[in-house]
């Protein structure tokens, strides 16, 4: 079990400082983030003074040129309050940018110069296309694998094989499993998993989730019917929340839009649900269908087609 950093976004560095400190004694070690999380870098970094000796540090940049990467790697230094960084990532590339990445004055050149300076201790990628994810077998991957999707299954044994260490993203789908234990017990019965990052806010969530991760039980019978119902009810037509749609031209916040839509559609709690969706300033029905979000959405989903339907179902 490893720490993911985005949800700490919505507290703050005190808080996230009390939960690094537990992790410390509970024996968590792994910690991942992202100059693309706003303030994650910082609250990490602020988190780390004194105990940066106990973790695993891995941050990301999505920047694609040499001169962008290594300016990205000194500002993660300084944010994480640290003069090494373990694990330092290329952020969901397309196959196109992966071209740049890996060309002449890339990011990649810059990563190896950081490497050999001492500044990063490994190189890794972190994808969301299968495509991606097989032609970028480096250190580590990262990639999503959970109850309804496990496209990537094969890709990941492979990774065992080559020992390239395979980091687990959106363990939950994105916040679409509500039952985290069940989700993190699927993802643990793979070995081929080297390390699961669900991201992590309260100290009940990380107790919930070692709690699930130390149980080495088989899954039971009425547990594989759990999953199964979950993958019945999502399908793979959903949100993952992975925000990668934005910035919406009118906006909307369109992961928060399907958030609110899938309590009602997928749970039936209309009332909660329709409550919730009026507290955001821009509503579905402002789309003005110019399809930009579709242009950037990794899953390729028809997110004006589902707007429209979560337009129709809100009332607004």
């Amino acid at each position: 079990l490893g720490f993911g950093g985005i949800p700490i976004q919505r507290i703050d560095a005190e808080g996230t400082k009390k939960l690094l400190h537990e992790m410390v004694k509970k024996g968590i070690n792994y910690i991942d983030t992202a100059r693309g999380y706003t303030v994650s870098e910082e609250y990490m970094g602020y988190a780390m003074e004194g105990i940066r000796d106990k973790f695993v540090v891995a941050t990301k940049s999505m920047a694609r040129t040499k001169d962008a990467m290594r300016a990205d790697i000194e500002t993660s230094l300084g944010n994480l309050r640290t003069d090494y960084i373990d694990l330092y990532q290329v952020h969901n590339p397309s196959m196109e940018q992966l071209e740049q990445v890996m060309g002449e004055d890339g990011a990649l050149q810059a990563l190896q110069e950081a490497k050999a300076e001492g500044k990063i201790g490994h190189i890794g990628l972190t994808a969301h296309s299968t495509a991606v994810f097989e032609k970028a077998l480096v250190e580590t991957i990262m990639f999503p694998y959970n109850i309804v999707e496990n496209q990537g299954e094969e890709l990941i044994r492979r990774c065992t094989e080559k020992n390239i260490g395979f980091i687990d993203m959106k363990p939950l789908a994105g916040g679409a499993i509500e039952d985290a234990s069940l989700a993190l017990r699927y993802i643990c019965a793979n070995r081929d998993v080297t390390v699961v990052i669900p991201g992590m806010a309260e100290m009940t969530e990380l107790d919930q989730n070692i709690k699930a991760c130390e149980d080495e039980t088989p899954l039971s019978g009425e547990e594989l019917q759990k999953m199964e119902e979950i993958k019945q009810q999502l399908g793979t037509d959903f949100c993952r929340r992975c925000n990668y749609c934005a910035p919406c031209t009118v906006g909307i916040n369109i992961p928060s839009v399907f958030l609110f839509a899938g309590y009602l559609q997928r749970y039936n709690l209309a009332d909660w649900a329709k409550d919730r969706y009026s507290t955001l300033p821009v509503k579905a029905s402002a789309c003005i269908e110019c399809g930009e979000c579709e242009k950037r959405c990794p899953y390729h989903l028809p997110i004006r087609e589902k707007l429209k339907k979560c337009a129709e179902d809100m009332g607004e």
